[in-house]
């Protein structure tokens, strides 16, 4: 027990000194703002839609709604009995000076569906700048300025946007929008002060047409769960310059019951390990809470280690939630990130087991690599 409790010891003190890091990450991303925008080009934004998300219609609204001057949008579905396509053409009449194009694509050849989607749609652009967003985001009517202003630096060749998870109506979409503010995006802030930003994440994200020609073109994605991750990794590792944007959206997460929201963290976890394995067992250092209680029950005399955790997860939770996506969920729930951090914990544990995953009512199979097929 005495090996346990000294080697728990120095996992806590590493998970310490990363609540540190929290915090000072936040800080260095917040001295950032992008510059003045001089010459606005146009920009082509991608939406890849399936069924009616919650909150759809206003959702694209706040897409369409951009206050910005030159601007299309691309949507695409698989078949045209889509339930989306009545919200598209709905949203095409309320905004006649949007140039808008529905594309229907029929089923996709490769396991990623999302990428095909986004390759028809990119081959059909008319503009150089892209930007790629999911059909459960919601956007500040500024996001394109800012997109635009940060790409008018000629190096740039993918932005990806933090985003201020918003949940439904239901108490497990309350957990999973607290971690995704207060500790998904922590690490992204980690990692971008320690190694440079080497990644993108998927609810929004911009490239210029170039980036992608770099790195092969989206079909190069199409085998990948995580093809976000990878298309951030492919373009770095190209030479191209990729940022983490100063453009913060919303990512309505929607109410899903537990088992259903189980199954899509499990899936995101089981992906995130095969995407970046040893990152992922470097995830051991994000969870100060639980370690603190693991110590304390081999060693009660301890308690004080445990209060310290409280307080420096608090204070790296707030840098986050509060400082950089002014998250007004975890100001009024802030008691429930320890409850958080718990079940957060247990399911990095359990991602360490199994290979399936159900993606809009699918099973696959993932594979050592990242890349994943259909069962």
């Amino acid at each position: 027990m005495a090996l346990a409790a000294v080697l728990l010891l120095m996992v806590l003190a590493g998970a310490l000194v990363y609540c540190v890091l929290v915090v000072l990450a936040a800080r260095q991303y917040l001295a950032v703002r992008p510059p003045a925008l001089a010459h606005p080009e146009p920009i082509s934004i991608l939406k890849p839609l399936a069924g009616l998300d919650e909150g759809l219609e206003e959702n694209l609204r706040s897409w369409f709604g951009q206050r910005y001057s030159d601007f299309e949008i691309l949507c695409a579905v698989r078949e045209p009995g889509d339930p989306a396509v009545t919200v598209v053409e709905k949203l095409r009449q309320e905004f006649p000076h949007v140039p808008a194009r529905l594309l229907v694509t029929g089923e996709p050849p490769y396991a990623n569906a999302k990428v095909f989607s986004l390759d028809r749609m990119t081959a059909a652009a008319r503009n150089d700048l892209l930007v790629m967003s999911d059909s459960d985001t919601r956007a500040a009517p500024d996001l394109l300025t800012t997109v635009a202003a940060e790409f008018q630096d000629p190096r740039l060749g993918v932005a990806t946007c933090p985003y201020r998870a918003v949940p439904g109506r239901s108490f497990w979409s309350m957990l999973e929008a607290i971690m995704m503010n207060t500790e998904f995006l922590a690490g992204l802030l980690v990692a971008r002060l320690v190694e440079g930003v080497r990644f993108a994440v998927g609810p929004c994200v911009a490239a210029r047409r170039q980036a992608l020609v770099k790195i092969g073109g989206l079909e190069r994605l199409k085998d990948y769960l995580s093809e976000d991750f990878v298309l951030g990794a492919l373009a770095a590792g190209a030479g191209c310059q990729v940022i983490l944007s100063s453009a913060v959206i919303e990512h309505r997460i929607g109410a899903q019951p537990f088992r259903a929201n189980f199954a899509h963290r499990l899936r995101w976890v089981r992906g995130t390990r095969r995407s970046r394995p040893w990152g992922y067992v470097g995830q051991l250092f994000t969870y100060p809470l639980p370690l603190a209680l693991l110590l304390v029950a081999l060693k009660p005399a301890w308690w004080i280690l445990l209060a310290g955790a409280a307080v420096l997860r608090a204070c790296a939770a707030w840098a986050t939630a509060g400082w950089v996506l002014r998250d007004p969920l975890t100001a009024r729930r802030w008691w429930l990130v320890p409850l958080q951090d718990l079940c957060s914990f247990l399911l990095w544990t359990a991602g360490f087991f199994g290979n399936t995953i159900i993606w809009r009512g699918r099973r696959y199979r993932l594979l050592a690599d990242g890349r994943f097929e259909p069962v």
